[in-house]
């Protein structure tokens, strides 16, 4: 799906942001991309949820399961607001915030081969 393969395009380089200036010739530019696109991390994060557990809902693929890790890392200052589960999202959020590089290179690599297909 286009939407999901884009959203983990942006995802990815919201959590690469602070890594991204080591790549040689087009990583300033994408530092600064991925700045700007910080400032809607949470808001990514919702979108990314929501368009994995829609998309689970069908079948459930590597790139879904990416996408929802992404977007709980990026959601992880609103997760506490919802009823009963909030408090056991944060405690995984802040678990995979611990990894936020390794899954942002998964997730921009997926998201492009998604793009690519």
């Amino acid at each position: 799906m286009f939407v999901n393969g884009l959203m983990l395009v942006i995802a990815g380089l919201v959590l690469l942001s602070g890594v991204l200036y080591l790549i040689p010739g087009v990583g300033k530019y994408l530092a600064k991309l991925a700045k700007i696109l910080g400032g809607f991390q949470t808001i990514i994060g919702i979108i990314a949820i929501i368009l994995a557990i829609w998309d689970m809902l069908s079948a459930i693929r590597l790139e879904n399961v990416f996408l929802l890790i992404s977007g709980l890392v990026l959601a992880a200052g609103i997760l506490p607001m919802i009823p009963a589960i909030g408090d056991k999202l944060v405690k995984v959020a802040k678990i995979l915030a611990g990894l936020m590089v390794p899954i942002g290179i998964i997730a921009l690599i997926l998201g492009i081969l998604e793009l690519l297909a």
